[in-house]
């Protein structure tokens, strides 16, 4: 237990509402504000795509005894299926058996976290807009207008937990000696919906990953616990495949038709989901450092937001907050020991996932319907079974174990150049479980 301090954090999605958790149950009072509604009030608003909870996060939830309650709103999915035009549905499992990554809807899991943290004495401030934060007194400033009268929060601690467009960081980058990229996609998204059946069970098989890749653009669903799925459509803003040629109803219908022609009879509401729901962007951001003395420190988005390939985003957060707490054990009230181990700790590997994660988006819209990558695979998963001391594929890396995501990607790096020699052997289509290639593996290794 720390000396108590009173501590704020600055917005009340997932990572700040498992921080605050975190701080509470160290001794401390914690206030949380947030200037949208309390989500328990409101309807969603069309623009999520679905967590992909993997065990980074998982550990972050367990470490508090609070996974088997968030278990009860998640959908394990063991693999993708993957959805390609005039031919058969083809699984691809992810890990080894009894891996799989679980879909919770963000809504439900952020109204579920919130409450988590109010059960254990989190005080929440809804509808209240921080524009200001003083970085040498960790006193917030707040007021209906940014140009308006402001009033003063005064803390010992404040934590910036609020998003890729954080006002935290925002005061925080107008520091000298302070490093800020942020790198917008040339694809956006956009949220549609598959319902359930009538009796409440799901059209598709509820235990997948649905993707139907197009090389530039794709489809994914992600079951809930309704029997609905959350679909996602990316795809380029401009260009002949993009939204911006989606303009009107038959257009619209038409694409669909001649790309995604499986889902005629699961979307229904295609048409009015399509021009109802907003257009959403996707940003990779990072900034150092994260920390201004023991007073100010960023966490989750607000400091590292990625893209959602690897379904990485809120798992990368919630182990921003494991590492913090290692350090809190480790530190105790030296928190400017805490915050600077934090921050060296993380970033070089939420670094790491911000790339993986826009390297996954090749994988998932074009590679996961080659034939060449499905043979890489079989490949990987036959070595890897035979020698798990010597193999374990990258996905399994980053997302069924707490290894480092630098190390994932360098490791995975190192496996991708064996596996491109590999795939050069004559009729390797026909060897590829053979003793030849096994051996060829293990001289590469060395």
């Amino acid at each position: 237990m720390q000396t108590p301090l009173k501590i704020a954090v600055v917005g009340s999605g997932l990572v700040g509402s498992l921080l605050a958790i975190y701080l509470k149950r160290a001794g401390h009072t914690v206030h949380v504000f947030d200037r949208s509604q309390d989500i328990r009030t409101v309807q969603f608003s069309g623009r999520s795509i679905n967590l992909a909870m993997s065990d980074r996060g998982w550990k972050a939830l367990d470490d508090l005894g609070l996974g088997d309650e968030v278990r009860k709103i998640a959908i394990s999915m063991d693999k993708r299926a993957i959805h390609l035009v005039d031919q058969p549905l083809n699984y691809q499992y992810y890990g080894k058996e009894g891996e799989s990554i679980y879909s919770i809807s963000r809504g439900v899991l952020n109204r579920k976290m919130i409450s988590l943290a109010e059960s254990e004495g989190v005080e929440f401030f809804f509808e209240t807009k921080i524009w200001d934060v003083d970085l040498s007194t960790a006193t917030l400033h707040s007021g209906k207008e940014e140009r308006g009268v402001w009033d003063d929060h005064n803390y010992d601690m404040v934590f910036g937990a609020d998003g890729a467009f954080s006002r935290v960081r925002h005061r925080m980058q107008r520091q000298s000696m302070f490093n800020y990229s942020q790198d917008f996609l040339s694809l956006g998204y956009k949220e549609l919906n598959i319902p359930a059946n009538d009796d409440g069970t799901h059209k598709l098989d509820k235990n997948s990953l649905h993707i139907w890749p197009r090389q530039d653009f794709m489809l994914i669903a992600l079951p809930n616990l309704d029997g609905s799925f959350t679909c996602t459509l990316f795809m380029p803003f401009k260009g002949e495949n993009s939204f911006d040629s989606l303009n009107d109803k038959e257009t619209l219908e038409q694409f669909f038709a001649t790309h995604f022609p499986s889902t005629k009879d699961v979307i229904p509401m295609l048409v009015e989901d399509f021009f109802k729901n907003p257009t959403s962007t996707l940003v990779t951001m990072k900034c150092f450092p994260w920390t201004y003395k023991d007073k100010v420190a960023l966490i989750g988005d607000a400091c590292h937001a990625i893209v959602p390939f690897y379904g990485h985003g809120m798992n990368a957060g919630f182990e921003d907050v494991t590492v913090l707490n290692q350090f809190i054990q480790e530190y105790g009230d030296d928190w400017n020991s805490i915050f600077k181990m934090y921050e060296k700790s993380r970033k070089q590997n939420t670094d790491a996932i911000a790339e993986l994660s826009y390297r996954n988006f090749m994988e998932m819209s074009s590679k996961t319907a080659d034939d060449n990558f499905l043979l890489r695979k079989k490949i990987e998963k036959h070595f890897s079974d035979k020698h798990p001391d010597k193999w374990i594929p990258l996905y399994s890396r980053v997302t069924f174990s707490h290894r480092p995501y630098s190390e994932a990607l360098a490791i995975g790096d190192e496996q991708k150049a064996i596996m491109d020699e590999i795939m050069q052997i004559d009729n390797i289509d026909k060897l590829w479980d053979s003793q030849q290639v096994e051996d060829k593996i293990i001289e590469l290794l060395k």
